[in-house]
This record gives C-alpha cells, sequence and structure tokens, in this order.
C-alpha cells in the first residue's frame, strides 16, 4: 500500500479510510466443516456487546485510488460495495494493519449471524490451515439459542418490525509484531449493536474494544490464524443526546456501512 494511494489527515502512522473498490465478484469458495471458541481463539468481534445485550434480562498489492461505489439502498444495512474482504494487501507491516482493520468490519458486520453468509465470509479471509477451526468455533458461538437470546430469528434475520445492527468502525491499529510470514495487528474498535423499532427491548447501542489479530503470509495476501478480544480503551461519553427509535433506524436504513475501513 502507497501512502499515495490513500486519504490522509497528518503524517506517518495515521489511520487512513480506503473507499471500496470498483465492483467485482466476491470470492465465493467451498465451505468447511467446522469447533468451538469463545475461550482464547476466536474471531467473534461484537461478542462482547451481544452477550452483554443477551444478559441484559438476567443478573491487491497496493490498494486502489478512491472510486464511486454503488450507494446503499434505503433498506440497506449492510457494508457498501460489491466485495466484502479483498486479498490484495501489500506485503509489509502497513498491508497487514489494513489487513486487520478490514477483517474486524467483516467480522463484525451482520452477515455474520447467518450461517451461509458466515461460512462464505471466514472462507475468504481465513487461512487455510484455521478455517475448520474458526468455522466450528463460529458455529458454537451463533447457536440457535444464542441467536434467541438477542432477539433474532433462528436463520440470523431480525424479526418483522424491526432492524438488526451489528458494525464495527475501526478507529486505528498497531503492529506488535512482524515477519515476513506472521503479524500481530490490534485493532482499536468502536461497535454499533442493537435492534431498531418500537418492538426492540434490546435498542442500539455502542461499546470500545481492542482486537488482536495474528495474520500469516501464503505468498498472495494475509489470513487470519488467530483473534482475540478485549474491552477498552474506552472514552468519557460526550453530551450527545440520545436519538429514539424512529430515528436510529432511519440512520441505519439510509446510511450503508463501510466494506473497507482503511
Amino acid at each position: 500500500m502507497s501512502l499515495g494511494d490513500d486519504q490522509t489527515s497528518g503524517g506517518y502512522g495515521e489511520t487512513r479510510t480506503r473507499l471500496p473498490d470498483p465492483p467485482g465478484d466476491p470470492r465465493r469458495p467451498p465451505r468447511s466443516s467446522s469447533r468451538s471458541l469463545i475461550t482464547v481463539v476466536g474471531v467473534v468481534v461484537l461478542l462482547i456487546a451481544a452477550i452483554a445485550f443477551a444478559n441484559r434480562g438476567d443478573d491487491e498489492d497496493s490498494p486502489s485510488k478512491p472510486t464511486t461505489a454503488d450507494k446503499p439502498s434505503s433498506t440497506s444495512t449492510s457494508p457498501t460495495g460489491t466485495r466484502p474482504v479483498s486479498s490484495g494487501y501489500a506485503h509489509d507491516d502497513q498491508g497487514a494493519q489494513s489487513a486487520a482493520a478490514n477483517y474486524a468490519v467483516a467480522l463484525g458486520s451482520a452477515e455474520m449471524f447467518d450461517k451461509g453468509k458466515r461460512d462464505d465470509l471466514v472462507q475468504g479471509i481465513a487461512d487455510s490451515g484455521a478455517v475448520n477451526r474458526l468455522q466450528s468455533g463460529f458455529d458454537a458461538d451463533y447457536s440457535v439459542d444464542f441467536l434467541k437470546k438477542i432477539g433474532l430469528t433462528e436463520s440470523g434475520a431480525a424479526p418483522a418490525g424491526v432492524t438488526f445492527v451489528s458494525r464495527t468502525l475501526p478507529a486505528g491499529t498497531k503492529v506488535t509484531s512482524f515477519t515476513d510470514s506472521a503479524a500481530t495487528v490490534e485493532v482499536w474498535c468502536n461497535g454499533l449493536f442493537g435492534l431498531t423499532g418500537e418492538k426492540s427491548t434490546t435498542p442500539v447501542s455502542n461499546s470500545w474494544f481492542t482486537v488482536t489479530m495474528t495474520l500469516a503470509w501464503n505468498g498472495g495476501g494475509w489470513k487470519v490464524r488467530e483473534t482475540s478480544q478485549k474491552a477498552g480503551p474506552t472514552p468519557v461519553p460526550g453530551d450527545s443526546p440520545v436519538s429514539g427509535s424512529d430515528e436510529m433506524g432511519k440512520a441505519v436504513q439510509e446510511f450503508g456501512g463501510f466494506t473497507y475501513a482503511r
């Protein structure tokens, strides 16, 4: 990734925002069978926020230049752009940061709660030696009981009259280790999670967390080997008034999320 291809607000080391690439067919490789996660290794980027809601009632080598992407439809709640992830990240520490940030966006999306979409997504970003382990872990995490507990249907969809929101918004990245074949990157994120609508008992709220990703270079791109998550750093809440359900629901439908974070 060359600095000339990015939009920066300052000097070296600051986070850059990358708009979606031109339309192209998403990678949809065959699915694999899968095991359980939630302990050390996992890629449930918004699981902390989701569990909090569930328990509430309990005590390419260089990125292309920015282009005009397809506009989201009025009912879009998914990231805009045609490719959810890309394997074309540069073979350097900056490329690893870009990969980690964008994988965090994809893995924190509402698509992760849908079995079919989740399988395709994980197949596209996981290292070949980690696919089965990560996939089986997700299958255990996004169980039918868990989906019901956070207010979704058995297939991971929102019930009639409400809109499900799950978005991850990277605020910055940091490389903690790097070699030609592996990298560990921390991604500081803000997340939105909940259900909008009059019938919702889990309104959309935000949380802050840091995702640590271990990536492997497979000869053509950075791929996910392991991921863990911890809460924070969390800033002091501002004094902005809380929006009502109607306003929040309208915003979610009209503002499509980003496919690319950096």
